[in-house]
Parts: structure tokens; sequence; C-alpha cells
């Protein structure tokens, strides 16, 4: 040590000087040692070599800075070196391709961005300097074909208008590309047939972007459901609209979106009832209510209030609109309890809730979870799919389910009557693997 210290010192040195500098830096050697205590473990500082001698390890962990007593964080993030993740080709660059998405990518841990598929090339080179694409990266949808000779893309992520997710997904699988594609999964139950059997035909893995299915107070709320935490369930209430501006956008476009708020926003209703209860609706029961004057719907619904009945005679009424101020939520009503999220198919910020009776009390809590974001945790699931050869969890044939519930719910307004589905037997019938905690 005493010679280390001497070797930084510029000579001659006289004593009192060599006392002063010296006792400066083991000072500041100590001040460095108790600064690392908050990214190292002790035994580290300890035997610095020790991690050098064996190399690096995989994942880091570290000691937790809260007691025993405060709530968890769960593990560090661990993001595999990006030579080893699987990479996406971002299809479309509008509002949730860039608000959403394309950030969620820093919190992937198996996923990162490598092409992108965009009509405004100007726009597509910002974006490709922003999040690291190179330019020969870059496609748009007349070439988009040419993006089978690109090795860096595994998934192509279709963020596009309804109307066009059939035709690149037959023209990702035909590139020899996976496909993870926005909800609704397509216009018409047609359409989702033509997506499954071309990703089938060229041995390519198709998931539909339910992130829902993926968010831990979700799951967490499902679980409470299927194994009866608070008795037998007895109805489920949910709602999902907004007050949608513009009316030149696409998602008023009949040709564009296939259908107004029922597909677009109503879609989670559906999709969450039945991925909690794990059963399929036998009966269903729709009303539309449009006012034409107003120049948003010249072509689509706006409001939809329908009724799904399941097997046992649970019973589940579902509300969404493209004309009242943004509300999101569903409750559960159980035996002993209701239960619920309030948000809930927002992209941040979801709250659960409970209420149930304790001796002479109603209590009513707001458990909070470790926020996760949800569209990293569908993306690396899909990633975790290609990798180990796993059907993903919300596969083709879930959004095709979801599709065929829609136009039955169709029927049912048009024709004022309740319209009678396949019955199925079992649950998650139309799931694949389930996803690593």
């Amino acid at each position: 040590m005493l010679h280390s210290i001497l070797d930084t010192l510029e000579l001659p040195v006289e004593r009192r000087h060599f006392l002063f500098r010296s006792t400066q830096t083991l000072l500041s050697a100590a001040l460095i040692a108790s600064m690392a205590g908050y990214e190292t473990n002790a035994s580290e500082l300890l035997n610095p070599q020790n991690t050098s001698a064996a190399g690096p390890v995989d994942k880091i962990s570290l000691p937790p800075l809260e007691a025993q007593t405060e709530q968890k964080k769960g593990p560090l993030p661990n993001p595999e070196p990006m030579e080893k993740r699987i990479g996406y080709a971002i299809v479309g660059l509008g509002h949730l391709a860039l608000e959403q998405v394309l950030p969620s990518f820093g919190a992937c841990e198996k996923s990162k961005i490598t092409a992108l598929v965009s009509g405004n090339r100007d726009k597509a080179l910002t974006v490709a300097k922003q999040y690291g694409v190179s330019e020969k990266s870059i496609y748009d949808y007349q070439n988009f074909d040419s993006i089978k000779n690109n090795p860096d893309v595994d998934v192509v992520y279709i963020i596009l208008p309804n109307c066009m997710h059939a035709e690149f997904t037959i023209r990702s699988a035909k590139a020899g590309k996976h496909v993870l594609c926005e909800k609704p999964m397509a216009n018409t139950v047609a359409e989702c047939e033509q997506m499954i059997k071309a990703c089938e035909d060229a041995k390519r893995k198709l998931m539909i972007a339910y992130r829902i299915q993926y968010e831990p107070n979700n799951t967490e709320i499902k679980k409470m459901v299927r194994e009866e935490t608070y008795g037998k369930v007895k109805s489920i209430v949910a709602v999902n609209g907004q007050n949608i501006g513009d009316p030149s956008q696409w998602r008023l476009n009949k040709k564009l979106a296939g259908g107004g708020s029922l597909p677009d926003v109503g879609i989670y209703c559906l999709n969450t009832i039945r991925f909690l209860i794990g059963e399929e609706p036998v009966e269903v029961y729709a009303q539309i209510t449009t006012d034409t004057a107003d120049p948003r719907f010249k072509e689509v619904e706006d409001v939809v209030n329908f009724q799904l009945t399941f097997p046992g005679g649970l019973r589940a009424m579902c509300g969404t609109s493209y004309s009242h101020h943004q509300s999101r939520n569903y409750r559960v009503y159980a035996e002993r309890a209701f239960f619920g999220m309030d948000p809930a198919f927002a992209y941040g910020g979801l709250q659960m809730h409970r209420s149930f009776a304790q001796d002479e009390s109603e209590i009513y809590e707001t458990p909070k979870r470790t926020a996760k974001n949800q569209f990293a945790l569908e993306i690396d699931h899909m990633s975790d799919c290609v990798r180990t050869d796993k059907k993903p969890f919300t596969p083709g044939e879930e959004g095709l389910q979801d599709m065929k519930i829609i136009e039955a719910l169709y029927l049912s307004a048009r024709e004022n009557r309740p319209v009678q589905l396949k019955k199925y037997e079992g649950k998650d019938l139309f799931r694949g693997s389930t996803p690593e905690k």
C-alpha cells in the first residue's frame, strides 16, 4: 500500500508532504469504499478479485435496502446481452408505437428493436436515430417483403390500422418471420383464419398483443377467481370507454377499423373476462346506440352495451363507448367480496381494489403491486416462445375467438335478440404456454 502511494507522488517528497498526501489518499480510498457499498456486497469489497477470477456472472443481485417489514420489490432487472436478444421489426409508427411500444423496449430483457417499417421515410429516419436502428433496416410498405433477407429480424410487430393486420401478417409469415399483432386481430373472422393458416404453413408463431393477460394485477385477480378465494363469482361488470376526438382519424373509418368502440376498446372487456374465468360464453346479447348526427359516427358505432352468459350461468355486463369521459374498470362480485381494477385497461397506473366484511367492519383495500411494463412483458413472452419453440399464451386462436364473439354481438344488436354460441368444454382452450413470472 505504501509503495502504491509513493508511486502517485511527485518527487522529491518532503516528510510532512508525504504524511499529508498519504492521509488524503487513504481518506479518499475509504470514501470510495463506503460509496461502493451501494453497488456491491461487502464480500466483493473484501475480495475484489473473486468476480474477475471466476469471470462475469449471468445475473446480478444486490442485498435489499429496506427492512423485511417493507414491500418486496422483486429481483433486479437482468437483461440479456444485446447479441442474444430476439430482434423486432416495428411496422407502423403511429401513436401506440411511438408513445408506448418503442419506449417499452428499454424495459425488455430478451428483446430489441432491429428494424422499422413506415410509409414516411423522414419519420422513420428520425426514429431510427433515436433507437439505434441501422438505416439499412428501414422499410416501407412496398419493399417490406425484402425483410426476409434481414437476419437481424426474428419477429414482426404489426401496429397498423386493423384492415392491414391480415395482409402484413401473411406477408411476414411468407418472409419467414414470426408475428406479434396488435388487437383486434383483424376486421373479420375470415381474415383471422387466413392469418393463422399463413403462419402455420410457414411454421412461424403468431401472437396477439393482449397485454392485460400478462399484467401482474390482472393475473392475481384471475387467481382469486379461479381459486374462489372469496367464494363463487356471481357476476362481473366491466366498462371501457373514452371520448374520441378527430373525426378524420382512421379508427372512425369503417373500412380501416372494421367497427367502432366495440372492436377497439370494448374488446378489452370481452377478452379480460374470458381470461379471468377461463371459459367461453354460450350466449351474447348486445344493444347499440349511436348519434349519427355526430360527425364522428357517420360510419362506426358509438355506445355498445352487451351481456355475456357463461356455461354455469354466470353473466357479465359490459359497456363501451367513444363519446363518454374516459372510464376503464371492472369489478368481480363474489359470495364474500367484490374485487377488480380501476383503472383496469390503461397503459399504466393500474390499481386493484377489493372489499370484504371482517367482524363489524367492511374492509376496502387498494393493494399496490410493483409496477411492470405491460408491453415489455408481452414482448419478452413472445421472445421466449420463439427461442424455446413454445406456443404463445395469446396465439392467433385467442384473437379468432374474440372476433367470432364480436361478430355475434353485432348480429345480436342488428336483430335485437340473444345469439347462441358454440359450447366448449374445459378452460383456456385457445391459449398457449403460460408466461414466465
